[in-house]
């Protein structure tokens, strides 16, 4: 079949808009439909006047992500063409980091990185929490009722990543709200103002008291990182530990609550917890859209092309439900994408699996009755072209004495 001259970014196509409440809403609908307008590449806006190609297709995936060298996740060019007060820019905008660069550069960085986060200690990390976990539970297991997404999985992801990169309490709330204001787009200079300052403090923090943590670890792999090079390292990993595993914890709550696979089973044992995780993983991972890339020259693929320095989005939700790999069985398969694959793939899969499925153990175990206290179809989502993630989920469950912490 001849290759056709049809591109994502031709002046007549009608981008899709991933930033409204309307696609936030029912994401998977309009993947569909992508699907069948476009194929496995889609011309998409991520903000208003920002155009990208959007990956629906598996396939076409697996190629982008484990062919760096055609797709480098620079965006140095790009970046030229964007407006500094952009509301998307934090979260695609160059760091001297791993997810930001290609070559050496990226080597150098992603070894420091696997170093930092290999070092977890992953018996201490479960019993922190169950630790942390237990004394969120008891800030609101009196009252009956409880938001999860404010009352326990934000505080508790919170509270892991600070004990992980060894953060004081205060730095580490700037930093959350620097992280918070970067996914939501709220105004971009501030956003990467107050979050360079937090994590400047906690690398001078650590570079005069050092411990047994990733920003230690970090700071003395042989990479010899300097400050300017520590923060966006931080910022990374950072950004990789709250709100995506927060949301993780959310999703997975809401299947196990509202999917009769899952309600009433998980604690009965005909459905685990890491069950429910993996469908999630699959279905609504808490990054939906993202693993950005930029070409260095025009790329044919799927008879479609790419031109050379703008945004190549993998829809990881898109990709996991393309029906031409549908019908596996989830549990504990792997074959997603929501981790990423190739020299970009997410170097703390195992601890982000162990917050995650503790945090919801430890929740499940603490509030057995715990159920829904709205209409499933009442929830709704935070609109974003990145995430996919419930603005609330309120709960409810018979009161309970606090729990003993370990």
């Amino acid at each position: 079949m001849p290759a056709v001259s049809s591109s994502p970014y031709d002046p007549d196509s009608i981008r899709i808009p991933l930033y409204t409440e309307e696609f936030a809403a029912d994401p998977h609908r309009a993947y569909r439909e992508m699907r069948g307008a476009h194929g496995a590449l889609v011309p998409v806006a991520l903000a208003p006047g920002v155009p990208a190609t959007l990956v629906v297709g598996y396939d076409a995936a697996r190629r982008i992500l484990n062919d760096p060298d055609r797709f480098p996740a620079d965006p140095r060019i790009w970046q030229r063409t964007v407006a500094p007060d952009c509301p998307i820019l934090p979260m695609l905008e160059w760091r001297p980091c791993a997810i930001r660069s290609a070559g050496p550069e990226h080597t150098r960085y992603r070894q420091a990185t696997v170093a930092a986060v290999a070092g977890v200690d992953m018996f201490a990390l479960r019993a922190t929490v169950e630790r942390l976990a237990i004394a969120q539970v008891n800030t609101f297991c009196a009252d009956g009722t409880a938001d999860l997404i404010q009352q326990y999985a934000f505080p508790l992801a919170f509270a892991v990543v600070n004990v992980l990169f060894g953060c004081p309490p205060e730095i580490g709330s700037r930093i959350a709200d620097g992280m918070a204001k970067i996914f939501e787009g709220d105004d971009a200079d501030q956003a990467n103002a107050m979050l360079g300052q937090a994590l400047l403090d906690l690398v001078t923090l650590k570079r005069n008291e050092p411990g047994t943590d990733i920003t230690t670890r970090l700071m003395e792999h042989p990479a010899a990182l300097d400050d300017d090079e520590m923060i966006p390292q931080l910022v990374s990993l950072y950004g990789s530990g709250i709100e995506p595993q927060q949301n993780l914890i959310v999703n997975t709550m809401r299947l196990i609550l509202t999917d009769d696979r899952f309600a009433g089973n998980v604690l009965g044992g005909s459905q685990s917890t890491r069950a429910a995780l993996d469908e999630v993983l699959f279905t609504d991972p808490p990054l939906s859209n993202y693993c950005v890339s930029y070409p260095r020259h025009p790329v044919l693929i799927d008879d479609v092309w790419l031109p050379a320095h703008q945004p190549v989005v993998i829809s990881m939700a898109g990709c996991n439900n393309d029906p031409a790999i549908s019908g596996a069985d989830r549990a504990d398969n792997s074959s997603h994408l929501s981790w990423s694959i190739g020299v970009h793939a997410c170097p703390a899969r195992s601890v982000a699996y162990l917050v995650v499925q503790d945090a919801i153990d430890q929740l499940l175990d603490a509030l057995p009755e715990i159920e829904l206290a709205v209409p499933a179809g009442e929830l709704t989502w935070r609109p974003g072209p990145f995430h996919r993630a419930l603005t609330r989920l309120p709960v409810r469950f018979p009161p309970a004495p606090p729990l003993r912490l370990p």
